[in-house]
């Protein structure tokens, strides 16, 4: 794949995310120097699904899996543009679900191998959507706690994944997303008990790594 390509894969017009190159959907490893999205282009794809659905910025947060949403401070995380709560206002819209997953997916996502500082503040949502039955968007959202569950992950004990992934004390977000997990831990083992996902929708591997991401984890001396 040519340069050009990944930045055209991470365009949030094409309808493709970093979580989907994490999953294995765009890119492989050997690209991910090349796959980074800076702050402008995030903010971009945000005021474009703003403009074109500006219903979402007017709607209340007032649903179940959004309680609390309007209460956190999204201008101060560092590389958070507005309209996270609208994004995620739009994940429970049949139509817009799909539009609005790819942009809170890059917003959520530095590179293909690091979240943003925007995941931590925004897991508990994403745990109580992915448990909403009915929402479009459902696997993608139990593929996004993958996603982060396995980035969560402390690296400083294994020098390969050091030099891939970069050391913990230079990405605090993965702390902050395990301490998220461990807050909402009866939540998400809820949602991998709940009889209505469907079958396959939850992998074996997958969900022993959600499962990993509630154990404590002992950080190298």
């Amino acid at each position: 794949m040519a340069a050009t390509d990944l930045v055209l894969a991470f365009d949030a017009s094409s309808g493709k995310s970093f979580a989907d190159a994490v999953r294995g959907d765009v890119v492989g490893a050997g690209a991910v120097e090349m796959c980074v999205m800076d702050t402008a282009v995030k903010e971009a794809a945000v005021a474009r699904f703003l403009r074109e659905h500006p219903e979402m910025e007017q709607a209340a947060c007032d649903r179940p899996p959004l309680l609390g949403c309007a209460d956190v401070d999204w201008s101060q995380i560092p590389g958070c543009p507005a309209g996270v709560p609208a994004l995620l206002r739009g994940l429970l819209d049949e139509a817009v679900g799909p539009e609005a997953l790819p942009v809170l997916e890059n917003l959520l996502m530095n590179s293909v191998f690091h979240m943003s500082a925007v995941m931590p503040a925004a897991l508990p949502f994403l745990i109580r959507l992915a448990a909403v039955p009915d929402i479009a968007v459902r696997p993608d959202l139990v593929g996004l706690l993958v996603v982060a569950a396995e980035l969560s992950s402390s690296v400083d004990a294994d020098e390969r994944q050091v030099l891939l992934f970069g050391k913990d004390s230079d990405h605090p977000e993965r702390e902050w997303c395990r301490a998220a997990f461990a807050a909402h831990a009866s939540a998400l083992r809820a949602l991998l008990e709940d009889g209505t996902l469907p079958a396959g929708l939850i992998s074996a591997d997958d969900r022993q790594c959600l499962l990993r991401a509630l154990e404590p984890q002992r950080c190298p001396s």
